[in-house]
């Protein structure tokens, strides 16, 4: 077993020396590349605004805003609050509001409330600044299973857009997708 198992590596260790596919792209890849990135591009839609040429953000802030779910889904306020500027806005499927701090921390543990128990599963996150550095965002995505007080347990798809503020959440931008129910 073990001299078959050596001959294997062997075997793939001298296949991975000599494929000539694994050598570095040639100067003219590169150069082809670089060309295309300064190609003169002709989008299908136009923009209100310039495009903000978005660049990797604060991961600080990726932190704040995974808390305040994290708050959340265990059902501490306090934790979930900490991540939130003074003022919020807030939109969510079929719904929009501006909140104070106090009056969102109200909304959030009466939704909350309403669930026995709640599981985030997170697939992604990322943060983001626009390159003049005056807009920034956190996007996570994930699943949340929850269950409701009557023992029915639902899912969803879920797509958070925090917009950052001085390091806090000011405005929270949901996106859901139910998934089907199993038949």
């Amino acid at each position: 077993m073990k001299r078959t198992l050596l001959l294997a590596f062997a075997a793939v260790f001298a296949f991975g020396c000599n494929n000539k596919s694994d050598a570095p792209a040639s100067t003219a890849d590169t150069t082809k590349t670089a060309a295309s990135s300064t190609e003169e591009l002709n989008y299908p839609y136009k923009l209100e605004k310039p495009y903000q040429d978005w660049q990797p953000g604060d991961k600080k802030h990726a932190v704040t805003a995974m808390g305040a779910l994290k708050g959340f889904e265990t059902g501490d306020m306090a934790a979930c609050m900490a991540g939130f500027s003074d003022s919020i806005d807030l939109r969510l499927d079929g719904f929009q509001q501006k909140f104070s701090k106090d009056s969102l921390t109200k909304f959030f543990t009466a939704e909350r409330a309403k669930y026995s128990s709640m599981k985030v599963n997170m697939g992604d996150w990322e943060s983001v600044i626009s390159k003049d550095g005056k807009t920034e965002y956190v996007t996570m995505w994930y699943k949340q299973i929850m269950t409701d007080k009557n023992g029915k347990t639902d899912s969803l798809a879920v797509v958070n857009d925090c917009k950052m503020v001085n390091g806090k959440i000011a405005e929270l931008d949901e996106k859901i997708q139910h998934y089907q129910a199993k038949k």
